[in-house]
Order: structure tokens, then sequence, then C-alpha cells
């Protein structure tokens, strides 16, 4: 698991009680009696990792309760996680299996999340119930990942928005969030397919400025189409995933989509997806020159370091050779094994 640390301030003893100190320089924010600010609002982690959610009160007001929330990105509500009076605690929702507060000190509220996954990610709230003297932290967990578009194999333009987010969810990723799709943009994504995001908004990123992407006149950035009729309308999909708890690897061969299947079956394995593929090729380094079969029946090879025989494209990236048929004996297949 990748350990996070996050900054706890100093706790200082003195004969009549303890409290918490801040950083010379550092007021403590008039509207925050009870919790400290955390020195850093957002944690970054991986998918399997553990993460911590910092949240510390400065002294324990005589009745209280801190609440654990997390605002939901396609409608804002927020989702009851934990609520503690500091002695016992309860558990709610889907995440309940895997948080638990890290109580490292009596003054320790923090939100330890375990085997942490794609749907994690996103804005958490710790709220102390104190009668009229509420207040609360917000902080942020982000996921370290990859985006990338995705398409079915009879064309553009074929996903209401249920189907896209389906469509990713069965690749091994999740409708990507607009953060998710800005940062990727300023890491070199360029696609001028406009594609579904998690809050029913449609975009496509553009870094090099051509006619048939808005015109050579528009200025590099993430395009919007704005919100869009989830059931009616039809577009692709913008999909995130992160680190693998697991391997992909190459099987060499002549293989049609069928007997790429078996071959990996054969090695313990399944047939990698596209989200597999794409976090091998992001935090493993895969590089490999060799078109393989995915479980969607694409035909795809992933490319970290450039090179002429390889494409001959001057950008990493996974390659794709679409959808060929699938009795096609020309390509060897991507195997998963967890």
């Amino acid at each position: 698991h990748l350990l996070l640390l996050s900054s706890l301030w100093i706790l200082v003893a003195s004969p009549a009680l303890s409290i918490f100190q801040r950083p010379t320089g550092s007021p403590a924010p008039p509207h925050l009696q009870y919790l400290l600010e955390p020195l850093h609002t957002a944690v970054h982690t991986q998918r399997g990792a553990t993460a911590t959610l910092p949240c510390v009160l400065r002294a324990l007001p005589r009745n209280y309760r801190v609440k654990w929330s997390k605002v939901e990105p396609t409608n804002y509500r927020e989702s009851i996680i934990i609520i503690t009076n500091g002695l016992y605690h309860k558990n709610y929702g889907p995440l309940s299996p895997r948080v638990r507060l890290r109580h490292s000190h009596r003054y320790d509220a923090s939100l330890t999340i375990t085997n942490v996954a794609l749907e994690d990610e996103g804005r958490y709230r710790c709220q102390l119930v104190n009668g009229l003297e509420d207040e609360s932290v917000s902080l942020m967990l982000h996921l370290e990942g990859v985006v990338f578009p995705y398409q079915p194999s009879n064309g553009r333009y074929k996903f209401n928005y249920q189907e896209a987010k389906r469509a990713c969810e069965q690749q091994d990723s999740r409708l990507a969030t607009y953060q998710q799709l800005y940062k990727a943009w300023t890491e070199g994504l360029d696609w001028c397919n406009a594609g579904w995001i998690l809050d029913g908004t449609v975009h496509y990123p553009i870094i090099n400025s051509r006619e048939p992407c808005g015109g050579r006149l528009l200025l590099p950035g993430v395009r919007t189409y704005g919100a869009r009729d989830k059931q009616k309308d039809r577009f692709d999909a913008f999909c995130f995933t992160s680190a693998l708890q697991g391997q992909v690897y190459f099987i060499r061969g002549h293989l049609n989509f069928k007997e790429a299947g078996q071959a990996c079956s054969n090695h313990g394995a399944t047939i990698a997806k596209v989200g597999q593929l794409y976090s091998a090729w992001k935090f493993s380094q895969l590089d490999r020159c060799d078109g393989g079969w995915l479980a969607d029946g694409s035909v795809r090879y992933p490319i970290t370091t450039p090179r002429e025989r390889c494409g001959g494209l001057p950008d990493p990236g996974v390659r794709s050779f679409g959808f060929p048929s699938k009795e096609l004996r020309t390509y060897g297949t991507y195997c998963f094994v967890g």
C-alpha cells in the first residue's frame, strides 16, 4: 500500500491542559473554534492504496459528534460515512467496510480509507456537530491515474450517458471528472471527438487547434458542449483508471479473438480490458510494438518510447487498430492476472 503521511500540529503539554499550537505566523481562522485548519486540503493516492484524510480538534467540547461525509459528484448531495462521539462510532453506506477513524490520539478524528477505489475520489467533509457551534473542514481525495477516450465497435457518438458510464465500468475504469479530464489535457491529451464525463456534461480536449476540431482560430483548451440530455444525446466517453492490483502481459501468436481469450485462460489469466492496458502503460511503463486483442474486441498496443517502426507517432500512448474481424488471425493478446 502507498503510505500517505498527513502533517499534524504539535501537541504541547502544559501543567494546566494540553493544547494544539499552530505554527508561528499562521493565525487560526476565526470561524474555526474547535477544528484545526488542515495544512493540506488535498490528499493524493492511487487505487488499492490506503489514504488518510486529516481532521484534528484543538479542544474537545463537552458534548460533540464528528460526522464524515462525501459530496457525490453527480448530484452534489452529501452521503454520511461515519459518525463518532469520541468513544463510539458508526459506519454508513457503501464505504462502510473500508473506512475507520485513525485515532492516533484523543484529538484525532482523521478518516482512513483502505483499498482505495476509483469511485472514492472526490470531496469529503469533516463536520464537528456541537449544537449551535457546528463547524467543518473540506478535503479532496485525488487519485493518480490516466484518462482515455472510448467508443464502441460500431463507431463514434453511440453512447447516451448511462451507456457511456457502463462502458467505462466494463473496461476497468469509470467516467472521468472534469478535473481529471482537464489534468489529462494539460499532460497532452488531444482528442477531437466529444465525450461524456461523470457530471453529465460533454467535452473534448484540444492542444493543436485544427479545422475538423472547431477551427484553427479557437484557442487550445477543454472545449465544452455543456450539460446534455442524458437519454437522447449520444457521444463518446472519457474514462479514468488508476493503478492496477495485478499485471498485464503479452502473449505472442497469430490468434483470433476466441483463441486469444483461451490463451490467457491457459495461463490462469483473463484477456485484458482497455483500462487495464492503459493503467499498465501509465504505471508500469508497458511498452510493446505488438498489436494484441483486448476484452472488448479491439486491438491495441502500448508505447512509452516512441519509435519509427512502432507507428511513427512522436508521442507516447496506447495505439489502436480499431475493432478488426474477430476471426482474423493476425495478432497476439494482452492478458491480465490479478
